[in-house]
């Protein structure tokens, strides 16, 4: 049992289990600050994500903290709001409350992060982008948005805009608009600047968004916008539709993440599919490796997928 409760990432999930439900069934409750000062160990870790406002981090969170709970360790978690001071507050106070791990999101984080956390030798985990400085569980930020803006051109679009969320201390919404420049730069076009927004997070800034695009001759407005986001493509559709703008006859939308509502919205919505439950646990797990001390591959990458619903067609020729 002492093997179990002091180190479940180094017993069989069955035999783990099983000591945990005797555990229950006698009534045993654990003292964790007396097996913290024994072992070194807290059994808790920490995840600090950008905003609890994105629906893809919540669903990796969840998905991060069933798996850790299975191995007997309890989730911290945190929000920077995207600032990396304030994810320095966050991370300082998690370090210490002695958790034994961290998972972050993506790979702009202050240095001083890193070394607080050497020092205190606690692994990290970084997710939803491609290192090959960190252990990471992530995707091609740039190759996802590149095959979304090539499956616009194959169907005869030039005009294209990407819009985005913030890309100061974020390195996934600035590859996705990379991936829409090169796109339409192997086929010898040009994304007017104009074209390329950064914009606060959310569906209002996708309705001012929609504005900015659309407002000007209807020669140089884009037939088809990529979105940072579901909640920026939402916004966009949102004002469209108001506007008396048919999607996707006169516009095609795609968003990023595949977010709960994508689907059922009228017409559905047209998205890059990112696997947030995998990367989620596939973090845990990296993370229960680093922990254990145990060998690992450096990089599990995830692979995204264009979901075509009803908010893309060739453009409207008349």
């Amino acid at each position: 049992m002492s093997r179990t409760l002091n180190e479940p990432e180094k017993v069989r999930p069955a035999t783990r289990e099983a000591v945990m439900k005797a555990a229950a069934e006698l009534g045993f409750v654990l003292n964790s600050a007396a097996r913290a000062l024994s072992t070194r160990r807290s059994s808790t870790v920490g995840v600090i994500v950008p905003s609890y406002g994105n629906e893809v981090f919540v669903r990796a969170l969840s998905s991060f903290q069933r798996t850790m709970r299975a191995a007997g360790y309890q989730v911290l978690a945190a929000s920077s709001e995207y600032d990396l001071a304030t994810e320095m507050q966050e991370a300082a106070f998690l370090l210490q409350r002695g958790v034994d791990g961290l998972m972050l999101v993506g790979g702009i984080h202050d240095p001083d992060l890193y070394a607080r956390a050497e020092r205190s030798q606690v692994p990290i985990i970084q997710s939803f982008s491609l290192s090959d400085r960190e252990y990471c569980v992530g995707f091609d930020n740039r190759e996802a948005t590149f095959r979304a803006a090539n499956y616009l051109l194959d169907l005869g679009h030039k005009r294209l805009a990407v819009v985005t969320g913030t890309r100061e201390n974020n390195d996934r919404a600035a590859p996705r608009a990379e991936g829409v420049h090169l796109a339409m730069a192997e086929r010898g076009l040009e994304l007017s600047p104009a074209h390329d927004l950064i914009v606060s997070s959310g569906i209002v800034a996708g309705r001012d968004a929609f504005g900015q695009l659309m407002g000007g001759p209807k020669e140089q407005r884009p037939t088809g916008i990529i979105c940072g986001t579901d909640e920026i493509a939402l916004g966009i559709m949102s004002e469209a539709s108001e506007r008396g703008v048919d999607i996707p006859r006169t516009l095609s939308v795609i968003g990023f993440n595949d977010s709960s509502f994508s689907a059922v919205l009228s017409p559905p919505l047209t998205t890059i599919r990112v696997d947030a439950d995998e990367i989620g646990k596939s973090s845990a797990l990296a993370l229960l490796n680093l922990m254990g001390a145990k060998t690992m591959v450096q990089v599990t990458r995830i692979t995204p997928e264009l979901v075509l619903r009803g908010t893309v067609a060739p453009p409207d020729k008349l």
